[in-house]
Formats: structure tokens, C-alpha cells, sequence
């Protein structure tokens, strides 16, 4: 892997389940892990639905491997890149070789 290509910062948050001081139990998005990734293959796409112009980027980012990253999974982590949310709708491990970890993200919709 060319370390040189990994040119942009990404943050990965994960989705927990907190407890607030009088037991109520709520879903938020905690810090997981932060490293360096190369973007790829983005495929900017805008679709109308009920009326609204809907957005749907599409970005592969490769990072490299780690435990951490190898965690991952497609349904408890998000991917934050320039100030905007990313779900990950696929993971590659490239071929299990333990070099890098391909992550296939969409944009988030609000």
C-alpha cells in the first residue's frame, strides 16, 4: 500500500445506547476512531423523491488495516468526512490480506 495516498483525515463514530441521569435510554453517536484514508470512486447522484431533490453521493474511502478498523460493521458505525455524514452501506476486507479495508459510504440524508 502506497502511504502517500492516504491524504485525507476521516473520523468514524459509532452508535451506542447512553443512559441520561434519570434512566432514560437514548441512542448517540460516540467518537470511535480517527486515521487517514485515500477517497475514492465518488459518484455524485440527485434523485427526486415526493417532490424533494434528494442527494445521493456515493464515496469508497480505503484506510488501513487495524483492529479497530477490522470492527467495523456496515450497521452500528458512520463514517464523518469534511464536515458531513457518510453511512457505510458495504465493507471490503481485500481478500483478508490484513493490508487495508475498503469502506463503500453514502451520504446521510436529514
Amino acid at each position: 500500500m502506497n502511504i502517500e495516498l492516504l491524504n485525507v483525515r476521516i473520523f468514524i463514530t459509532k452508535n451506542e445506547v447512553t443512559v441520561d441521569a434519570i434512566g432514560n435510554h437514548k441512542t448517540s453517536w460516540v467518537p470511535y476512531y480517527s486515521c487517514y484514508a485515500t477517497v475514492s470512486a465518488e459518484a455524485g447522484k440527485e434523485d427526486t423523491d415526493a417532490g424533494m431533490i434528494v442527494d445521493n453521493t456515493k464515496v469508497d474511502f480505503t484506510t488501513r488495516w487495524c483492529k479497530k478498523a477490522a470492527a467495523l460493521d456496515s450497521t452500528h458505525y458512520r463514517v464523518e468526512f469534511n464536515d458531513t455524514l457518510y453511512d457505510i452501506t458495504a465493507i471490503d476486507h481485500m481478500n483478508y490480506k490484513k493490508k487495508c479495508i475498503k469502506l463503500s459510504c453514502q451520504k446521510v440524508r436529514r
